[in-house]
């Protein structure tokens, strides 16, 4: 294989410096003349009809320009899922009804914030208040209080897989556990608050700066909302500062925010605070997972069943997504050759649940990888031989739902054992030292076409210049993870380029091509890649050309583009830099510029991904048998992420995923008294700082994914998971005590040991 110049070595982000100097331009960094501040009323209550709203008192406040309830909104819910627009559940503000604590009831538009703030203290709202249902189990009893009308039950969708025969793969087993697990929901704990500013010209189109990750999903739900034509809404995504899969959706101040600014004829910003984030904002799934597994004596898995119920909150949100995709990781790492999955996605009065990091992935591999370390125990195996003689390996199928391509896996349970000095500690632990290990596959985009577009997956514009550059335009969102890096690398190795030689020109729905689904799933390096690459072949397709005519090369020389330049194969005098061969292209062109698009769409790749990632990890920890105090002391990682793009980049994914997992293995939790959200701020929501984070090794498994551009696929987004479930394991082999919920507590263990 050919040697990479670009790919595969440590450059720092593109918008390093930027973010470092403090240039960088978020949401809420922008002020527009004239602009007015929104400010949104909450509902104090989990349940309720609205009976009245009075807003006369705030419109009457000096300051204040314009203030809306839903009855001033297009009758239009919104959601991602469009193929079924049943699940698109969601006014931007209530009609009739709230349900959860923090559902936006009116928004207020003033001149100054704490005119906005003063002025939605002034609405009077009067309620009927309902019983509300906090949980799975007081959601699912029969004389529960419906959240939705049109529903008989609170499951508000389901997802199945099956193939072949569970049944009699279980009566044929030697070895059956059951077991049931409760994972918490976790906050994305972003840096940046969700932030937006719209502004509408006089025809009422719309311009909106927001904080999102997902431009084009914008553009056409906010469209459908104001009852606009598509292309008379324009998104445009400042700098973000973290999503994690929290700002995918149109959210109801986007609404209110373009719609004031129509009314109003002035800009209008919504910024949420910390404590509304905290209270309202969207979280990871809570789950209650049952798992079925048998083996042969031997260790050979022979069938599973789960059933997972997800707890949704107050509406869909990317509900239906994560109730499929559960059930996907759920038949992933291991060969079942029997396997039944049932997935429902149960309403409650509590803040919506909806994508995250991992997107369904680190709760149901909490569960998975427990209950392989619970078996191997019984069984009397090691967990990572357990693991090794069942594992997936190229070319496994997934009857109806995916084949395995490139896989890892193996090596990386090889390398994760060598790393961590596995053997020795497992065998020869010191008093309060253990060590665990969980494993994971994740997904490199997704293959379904939920939000039902007509266009490509997704695209990217090239430009080249004859003074040797070149402009990349592309929809992909960069919200932290590097992309416009990694995009500018692709680009960069494929025309022969330094990075310096390329501008990128990113997530402007009026001006880079349409369209792309956004940043989750870790899809972008492979989707945007793959489109990159298109575009950046027709380029060198054309300059190929010109210099085989210039040159007068027959069609058995190939063109090489390395360097800045574009010459023949082992010929390089007979070549020219490629700025002369776009001037060259270009002339006999007619002046035309030399620019092409490329696309990217996966098809025949099943149901879910068109590449999936796989690793190992293992994590050593200590525990105090007095306190319950643990203490992570390393963490080793082996992945394989196909070909590395960026090695400093992956480092990042890898410590950023470590730390997320660490808060959802040990202290990551909302505290909730009924609907009501307690902990609303950082110092009671704990979540990992600095001083937190362990030591860790990694090591990147060399694979080559053939569906990834350069053989590149998903890095970092997966890794996750197996976090919690190594720890836990960990914590078992020091103590003996087994955590089959989350997150794993001091308190947990002490109760746990007394029981022993």
């Amino acid at each position: 294989m050919k040697a990479f110049n670009i790919i595969g070595k440590d450059i720092p982000r593109t918008d390093g410096k930027a973010k470092a100097t403090g240039q960088a331009v978020y949401a809420d960094d922008i002020k527009l003349p004239g602009m007015l501040h929104g400010k949104l009323l909450r509902s104090p209550l989990a349940h309720a009809r609205i009976v009245n709203i009075d807003t006369s008192k705030a419109a009457a406040l000096p300051g204040v320009r314009l203030v809306i309830t839903g009855a001033d909104l297009p009758k239009v819910t919104t959601g991602n899922w469009r193929l079924f627009p049943k699940t698109q559940d969601e006014y931007a503000l209530a009609i009739d009804k709230i349900r959860y604590i923090g559902d936006e009831v009116a928004a207020v538009a003033a001149t100054d914030p704490d005119i906005a703030e003063a002025a939605i203290e002034l609405i009077e709202v009067e309620y009927e208040e309902l019983p509300g249902v906090y949980d799975i189990e007081s959601a699912l009893k029969d004389d529960a209080p419906l959240l939705h009308d049109g529903y008989k039950t609170n499951i508000s969708i389901d997802r199945k897989i099956e193939y072949g025969d569970p049944d009699k793969a279980f009566a044929e087993s030697d070895y059956v556990r059951e077991d049931t697990f409760t994972v918490q929901a976790q906050s994305h704990a972003y840096m940046e608050p969700c932030s937006c500013v719209s502004q509408a010209d006089q025809e009422g189109r719309v311009t909106i700066w927001t904080s999102t990750q997902t431009p084009y999903i914008v553009q056409c739900l906010l469209a459908s909302a104001l009852n606009l034509r598509e292309n008379d809404v324009r998104v445009i995504k400042p700098t973000v500062g973290g999503g994690f899969g929290g700002k995918m959706e149109l959210r109801s101040w986007e609404v209110c925010s373009a719609f004031m600014a129509q009314k109003t004829g002035r800009p209008v910003k919504f910024t949420l605070t910390r404590e509304e984030e905290l209270m309202a904002g969207r979280r990871r799934h809570p789950m209650t997972i049952r798992s079925k597994i048998g083996f042969k004596k031997d260790g050979t898995i022979m069938a599973k069943d789960l059933h997972i119920y997800l707890d949704g909150g107050g509406y869909n949100a990317m509900g239906p997504t994560a109730c499929f995709l559960a059930g996907n990781f759920g038949a992933m790492l291991y060969r079942y050759p029997n396997y039944r999955y049932l997935g429902e996605h149960v309403y409650t009065n509590k803040p919506p649940a909806s994508a995250m990091r991992g997107f369904g992935a680190p709760q149901t591999l909490f569960a998975a990888e427990t209950q392989m370390n619970m078996a191997a125990e019984d069984l009397g195996i090691d967990p990572i031989d357990l693991r090794l003689k069942n594992a997936q390996v190229t070319g496994d199928v997934l009857p109806g739902v995916a084949t395995i391509s490139s896989c890892g896996f193996i090596e990386s349970l090889e390398e994760v054992r060598k790393m961590s000095n596995w053997d020795e500690i497992r065998k020869n632990p010191k008093p309060g030292q253990g060590i665990g290990i969980g494993c994971y596959s994740f997904i490199s985009g997704g293959v379904f076409n939920w939000f039902n577009t007509q266009y490509n997956f997704s695209a990217a514009e090239v430009k080249v210049f004859e003074d040797g550059t070149a402009h990349l335009l592309t929809m992909a969102a960069d919200i932290g993870q590097g992309v416009e890096t990694v995009m500018t690398q692709i680009l960069a190795e494929a025309l022969g380029l330094q990075m310096g030689d390329i501008r990128i020109t990113a997530a402007d729905t009026a001006i880079t091509p349409q369209a792309d689904l956004g940043a989750w799933g870790s899809r972008l390096t492979l989707f945007n890649g793959n489109a990159v690459l298109d575009a950046a072949n027709k380029i060198k397709k054309k300059l190929a050309g010109a210099v085989a005519a210039k040159f007068n090369l027959n069609s058995i020389f190939a063109i090489e583009f390395e360097g800045g330049r574009v010459f023949a194969k082992g010929k390089p005098d007979r070549g020219m830099s490629l700025g002369e061969a776009v001037a060259f292209v270009q002339k006999m062109q007619r002046g035309e510029p030399v620019v092409a698009r490329g696309y990217y769409t996966p098809r025949d790749k099943g149901l879910v991904s068109p590449a999936f990632s796989f690793g190992a990890q293992v994590a050593e920890v200590n525990v105090d048998e007095e306190t319950g105090q643990i203490k992570v002391v390393q963490m080793n990682t082996a992945h394989d992420c196909g070909t590395v793009i960026n090695h400093m980049s992956v480092e990042g994914q890898l410590e950023g995923s470590i730390q997320m997992g660490l808060g959802y293995a040990l202290s990551e939790n909302f505290v909730m008294d009924g609907g009501k959200t307690l902990n609303t701020n950082f110092l009671d929501y704990k979540m990992p700082h600095a001083a937190d984070m362990p030591p860790s090794n990694s090591v990147c498994i060399d694979t080559y994914e053939e569906e990834g551009p350069m053989g590149a696929k998903e890095a970092g987004e997966g890794l996750v998971s197996p976090t919690a479930p190594a720890i836990a394991d960990a914590v078992h082999h020091a103590t003996g005590f087994r955590c089959t919920d989350l997150p794993i507590t001091p308190e947990k263990i002490l109760k746990g040991l007394k029981k022993m």
